[in-house]
């Protein structure tokens, strides 16, 4: 008899009528979204929430994104094992998790340090493996150097981050929120010798990427809500 999972009723609805039922159709992705287990990247008291349909607060003005955009991101990016994954916007460490369960290499930068012990004890205590950074995001994070894939879990202003972009391998994908202070578009960035090129997937609604080629603090706290997707 197969174990069963905390929240195994919860995990299975979340694949189905969240996931499936929406496109999101790779099987590699789909059974990391059933096995890392969401609950124990929100906080205590949203723990029976963890599998709904929608982003939750992390504190720090931050959220761990809802299920199926953390799904879709995952799909466009087509990780593979053994791949240099950058992840810009660690927050919970939620994504990373999902990135490592993949079989990726995980590099993930988050700039506020609570969220960053808090969720480099998270993963280690969960056995996944990942480096986190304390740092400025829009700069990448060039030790790792060069990614296949990037995903930045934060809305990048309409030019995107020169840093990310020059970190990024040849043949590489960049997945990231794009667009205004209020909306974003979510774009999927190929890059191909030194050229790169774009396709527009999900409208989307994140928080904002915060830095030296992001937002600027003051500016984007005022601009955009507390919650992302």
């Amino acid at each position: 008899m197969s174990e069963v999972l905390p929240f195994e009723s919860e995990r299975r609805a979340m694949i189905d009528s969240q996931l499936r039922r929406r496109g999101i159709r790779d099987t590699r992705v789909l059974d990391a979204m059933f096995k890392v287990p969401r609950h124990e990247f929100v906080a205590a008291g949203l723990v029976n929430k963890a599998y709904d349909d929608r982003p939750l607060p992390i504190g720090e003005s931050e959220t761990i994104s809802q299920p199926y955009m953390v799904a879709a991101m995952t799909e466009a990016a087509r990780v593979q094992p053994g791949d240099r994954v950058l992840e810009v916007g660690a927050g919970s460490g939620y994504q990373a998790a999902i990135l490592a369960h993949l079989g990726a290499k995980v590099y993930a930068i988050e700039r506020n340090p609570n969220l960053v012990e808090a969720a480099r004890l998270r993963l280690s205590g969960l056995g996944y493996a990942v480096e986190l950074i304390r740092g400025d995001g829009t700069e990448g994070y060039a030790p790792g150097a060069p990614y296949q894939v990037i995903i930045v879990t934060a809305a990048s202003p309409p030019k995107i981050p020169p840093p990310l972009l020059e970190q990024l391998a040849d043949g590489g994908r960049l997945v990231i929120p794009v667009g205004g202070r209020l909306h974003q578009e979510l774009h999927l960035v190929f890059r191909h010798d030194d050229d790169f090129a774009t396709r527009i997937l999900d409208p989307c609604q994140f928080v904002p990427l915060i830095g030296k080629y992001g937002w600027p603090e003051k500016e984007s706290s005022l601009d955009f809500g507390p919650l992302g997707v």
